[in-house]
């Protein structure tokens, strides 16, 4: 009976596996460049990083479940247990990394739910991920239990492990926070990384962006519903600020734009985008 539960927990690893690679990249769709190992990277190269990341994702966890049966269950299977075995190891150092660097960051793994500062559950978390991996490379192609006491196995090695990643998971009580209150704008908590990383990913940027000397903001702060983050330009041959205005929601949030003379103070062009 203990080697039939080895061989089951090691065969659910891999549609388990390529649950959460689907879901982490759905996540990650939304706000893709605020996952963690972008953080590392210049910003000009961190919305590539968010999505190569997002893609790895999806790529595994499409293989993990096409190669699940009896079809490609050699060499393919192989491959793929074992990309998704060096991927969540991969994960497990670059989340320490970033929290050695950027304690304040989250680690984006499930897009907006996974704000919250990378702790050790977060790291544990991708560890665990990266054994049940590896423990799968080998693992023989899943079939339904035979009598009732092996469903019932089945269900309980699947509520144990569930239970594991749910205590792992910071994500949870983000999600109970939501369903249950919503917090008023202005004590939302919105981290300035996340304004900058909505603000160059919206249509004001890019409209404004070829008026910016720097890419890094020369001052931030906020007003209620509101962050300013403010940038030095040139417009019509005349020093400008040029001021982006970000409402603090999660999705789609309005962005206004005005310039000021930085010798006049005067208000030289504003848009509502």
């Amino acid at each position: 009976m203990v080697q039939y539960t080895m061989t089951v927990a090691r065969g659910l690893q891999v549609p388990l596996l390529a649950v959460l690679l689907i879901g982490g990249s759905m996540g990650k769709m939304w706000r893709s460049s605020s996952l963690a190992p972008a953080g590392l990277f210049p910003w000009r190269l961190r919305h590539k990083v968010a999505a190569a990341v997002s893609g790895a994702e999806l790529f595994l966890g499409v293989m993990l479940l096409v190669t699940a049966g009896p079809g490609l269950s050699g060499t393919p299977a192989t491959l793929a247990r074992t990309g998704t075995a060096l991927f969540f190891l991969i994960a497990t150092g670059t989340l320490y990394e970033v929290r050695q660097r950027r304690p304040e960051a989250g680690c984006g793994c499930f897009g907006d739910l996974s704000e919250t500062p990378i702790g050790v559950r977060a790291i544990a978390r991708a560890a665990l991920l990266g054994a049940a991996a590896l423990i799968s490379v080998r693992a023989p192609v899943p079939h339904m239990p035979s009598s009732s006491g092996r469903a019932w196995l089945w269900l309980g090695v699947v509520a144990l492990e569930l239970a594991l990643l749910v205590a792992l998971s910071p994500e949870v009580g983000e999600i109970l926070i939501r369903l249950g209150y919503s917090e008023p704008c202005e004590l939302r908590r919105v981290p300035v990384a996340r304004t900058l990383a909505t603000l160059r990913a919206s249509s004001a940027w890019r409209r404004h962006a070829s008026e910016l000397l720097s890419i890094t903001p020369a001052d931030v702060w906020r007003e209620g519903c509101w962050r300013f983050v403010v940038f030095p330009g040139l417009a019509e041959g005349r020093r400008v600020d040029v001021v982006f205005a970000v409402y603090l929601q999660q999705r789609h949030p309005p962005i206004r734009v005005a310039m000021l003379d930085v010798a006049t103070s005067e208000v030289l062009a504003s848009a509502a985008l």
